[in-house]
């Protein structure tokens, strides 16, 4: 049995989270998370991820470490998380976003002490859209341009997504491009004309759109397009549970979704 705690409890991911490990055979939720002064502070967590089974609260801090910590939360809440797992030597599965580069110097320096999985999107199929992306750009080379659009939700904080950022980088690594020089974040207003090695990202935000994220390689004569689609919060779940489960016995390290997947 893993014993898991999960930090942010009261938001989308964390209900989610919630649900299915209650519903897992082989996790046990040994605490649910929220910031100081949160609101849900004290509340049901069965009542908050739908367990009606579970009898636990949610809680400020730890009363015990868990065997291993999964995070989806924001920036500054997240950062103090992994850091005290660090000292505790307890692993993590982050799929917070937005951090600064200082905050992912403190990860890097944490996962020195114990292992932390870091991915923008947990979902496999996400995961796997990764990997084929920037295969896909490599082989069709420099004829082809990469626009990259995403959409979400109307209440998502960050944009262009992890997801979106995650995927232009993976291309402008598999195809020898600086990104801070390649990146164009919409188009407009203006009249100049696009430059050879450019890779667009463009965000859109409205109702509850749970992620879609479309690649668009376009040369004189056709296009290719990949795109996923994520029906529900529940992949981003599955995914963060088989991502647990691989990192509970690991030793420290920086680690990210391929490395889950085996990629």
């Amino acid at each position: 049995m893993i014993h898991v705690a999960v930090s942010g409890a009261a938001g989308r991911m964390g209900r989610t989270l919630i649900r299915l490990i209650a519903e897992a055979e082989d996790l046990q939720l040994v605490a649910a998370l929220e910031a100081p002064g949160h609101p849900y502070l004290g509340t049901s967590a069965g009542v908050l991820g739908g367990a009606a089974d579970l009898d636990l609260k949610v809680t400020e801090d730890l009363s015990e470490a868990p065997d291993v910590l999964v995070d989806f939360s924001l920036p500054d809440g997240s950062i103090q998380r992994i850091e005290t797992c660090a000292a505790a030597c307890v692993p993590c599965v982050v799929g917070t976003t937005g951090f600064s580069q200082e905050q992912h110097e403190r990860i890097e320096a944490a996962a020195k002490e114990t292992a932390v999985v870091l991915a923008p999107n947990m979902s496999v199929g996400v995961n796997i859209l990764f990997h084929t992306a920037a295969e896909l750009a490599r082989a069709l080379g420099d004829d082809y341009d990469i626009e990259i659009v995403e959409a979400h939700h109307r209440f998502k904080k960050d944009a262009p997504s992890g997801t979106a950022i995650k995927i232009a980088e993976e291309i402008a690594k598999a195809t020898g491009r600086n990104l801070a020089e390649a990146a164009v974040h919409g188009r407009g207003p203006g009249h100049q004309p696009r430059r050879p090695g450019e890779i667009g990202l463009h965000a859109i935000r409205g109702g509850d759109i749970v992620g879609e994220h479309i690649i668009y390689y376009t040369a004189l004569g056709e296009r290719l397009e990949l795109k996923h689609v994520a029906h529900s919060r529940e992949t981003f779940g599955r995914g963060a549970l088989r991502a647990l489960r691989w990192v509970a016995d690991r030793g420290p390290g920086l680690y990210s979704m391929a490395d889950v997947l085996g990629l």
